[in-house]
Parts: C-alpha cells; structure tokens; sequence
C-alpha cells in the first residue's frame, strides 16, 4: 500500500534569513501617488513583478507611479530558488491584456515601461506572440512612451523570441541572474549560455535596440565568477548591466551567503564600466526595472557620446 505523503510533513530545508544591514532600507515618498498607481493596477487587473516578487523598491517605485507590469498570469512554470514567484500550473492567456497594459500606461502617464512576464513553457512559443500583441498595442496608444521588456528565455522554443524583436522594444532584457556555477542549484530550469546566446541574438537582429541584463550577488558566487559573468555579457554585445543584492524572500528559498557593501557595488561598476558596457547600476536594491526611465536617458546619452567619439577618431 503506497503511503500518502502530506505536504506539511514532506522535510524542507530551512534557511534563516539574515538581518538587515542598515544600508538596505526601502522608501516611501508620497503616499497619495502611491495608493493611486495601486488603484490603477488593480481595476484593470493587472499583476505587477513588484507585487508578485515582493520587490524592495515597491514603495518609492509607485511612489513615483512607476510599475513593472509582469504579464501573462501570475504562476510560473518555473521554481527557481532564488524568486518569490509562485509556480504551478498556469492560467489561458487573457486575449485582452495588450489593450489592459495600454490602458493603464495611459492612465499612469508613463514616458518608459517595463514589461515583464513569467515563464511559459506550457505554451509553444513561451508567451512570444502574446509579448508582441502587448508592444505593439501598448506602441499604438501610448506612441511617445518607450518600452522596455524583460523576457523568459524561450528555452527549447526555437526562434520564437524573434517575434518580440518584431515589435521592435527600445530595450530587451533578459537577466542572468547569477554565475555558471550556481545555475543548478538557483535556476535549474534555466541554461546559462543560453541565456548569453539569447542576448548575443537579440543584438545581432535588432542593433539599434538596447540589450540589458541583471545579476544578484550574496548567493554565494565568487569576484572571479562575477568578472566572468561581466566578460561573457560584453562578448554578446550587451549595452546595460544591472548588479543588485539578492534578498532571500523566506527559509525555504536559497540562502543568503553574505550582504555586500555598498563600496563593493561601487568597485563593481567601476569594473563593468571598464569592460565596455555603455551603462551600469550598481547598487544593494538596483533591481531591473529600478529607475529604468531616468537610466533610459542616460542608456540613449551614453550611445549618443560613444558615437560622436567614434566619428572623431
């Protein structure tokens, strides 16, 4: 006779969460803007990464009515160890989410926005065609808000992720996360050159669009490994790279080896800086889509700078 296993019997391993430093400190600025985004979000029944991640930076983002709509549900088909996200089984796609996003970057007045997505390997081309339908509709309605989208890796999904370069994003991200030798056990459902294959494709098809990537420290990487990630970012052409503290959401996610200084942040973006990349966020609550606007600006500076040096020469 089999046994049934409860779930709150089954053993997982317990990972206490570090306190704070002082340096980590999220913040609030004006309430009123705040409790407003929120209301937007919700009657046009979005979900937001910042919400569904818990994000640090939720209050002074929509504080500021910046939010990062994540679309396509909420659950993802995915567990990695690192993320607040929940995983199972995932809901249809809404047909009427493009024109839900569009409506609310208008509502929010917004000049940039981040779209994000969970990821989808229950669908064929990983939410491709479904990203697509949300630029462009969000394009049509919004015409002077430029889009940055922060996209799965559509692994094993052929040349899907060419459709969303289609709709021709002004920055694609896809994240990296963390170094080589942690994949297994942090992103197991994820490849690591394949992600840098992505990133090196995106550029190669659509060079006039920004190509960006993240990555979290205190999960147990080296500084060696960390130069590496940096080397492999510039050798796939990537423009903008953010470096932020990892923050173990509960016990039962990855633990948190170490908390980094802020002087170790700014070291790490002088390096990066050195290696090439137009841009660089460095910093304990640097998140991809933190300060995204004002970074936008000074991603379009960058090049602008770059091409009238190369021009002189």
């Amino acid at each position: 006779m089999t046994k049934v296993r409860h779930p709150e019997k089954i053993k997982k391993p317990i990972n206490p969460i570090k306190k704070k430093p002082e340096w980590i400190r999220s913040k609030i600025i004006d309430t009123q803007v705040f409790f407003k985004t929120k209301e937007i979000v919700n009657k046009n029944d979005l979900h937001t990464v910042c919400q569904e991640a818990n994000c640090p930076n939720i209050t002074e983002c929509w504080s500021k009515k910046h939010a990062t709509f994540m679309i396509m549900g909420d659950t993802c088909t995915r567990g990695c160890a690192f993320c607040d996200v929940k995983t199972g089984k995932p809901d249809k796609l809404d047909p009427f989410e493009p024109f839900k996003i569009s409506k609310a970057v208008k509502e929010l007045n917004l000049n940039h926005v981040v779209i994000t997505s969970v990821d989808r390997d229950d669908l064929i081309d990983g939410g491709a065609n479904h990203f697509k339908d949300v630029i462009l509709q969000t394009k049509k309605n919004n015409p002077n808000t430029t889009i940055e989208v922060l996209t799965p890796d559509f692994l094993r999904k052929g040349d899907s992720y060419k459709k969303v370069l289609e709709a021709s994003p002004d920055v694609f991200n896809h994240n990296i996360e963390t170094v080589p030798s942690l994949y297994l056990t942090v992103r197991p459902g994820s490849r690591y050159f394949s992600s840098i294959q992505l990133l090196e494709s995106a550029k190669k098809i659509k060079p006039s669009t920004f190509t960006k990537s993240g990555l979290m420290v205190g999960l147990g990487e080296s500084k060696n490994e960390i130069l590496q990630v940096m080397d492999d970012l510039r050798s796939a052409n990537v423009d903008f790279l953010t470096i932020g503290q990892y923050l173990q959401p509960s016990p039962k996610h990855h633990p948190l080896q170490r908390y980094y200084k802020p002087h170790e942040f700014v070291e790490l973006k002088n390096i990066a800086l050195s290696k090439g990349f137009l841009l660089v966020a460095s910093s304990p609550l640097t998140r991809s889509s933190y300060h995204a606007d004002e970074d936008f600006k000074k991603l379009k500076s960058a090049r602008d700078e770059q091409i009238k040096c190369q021009v002189l020469q």
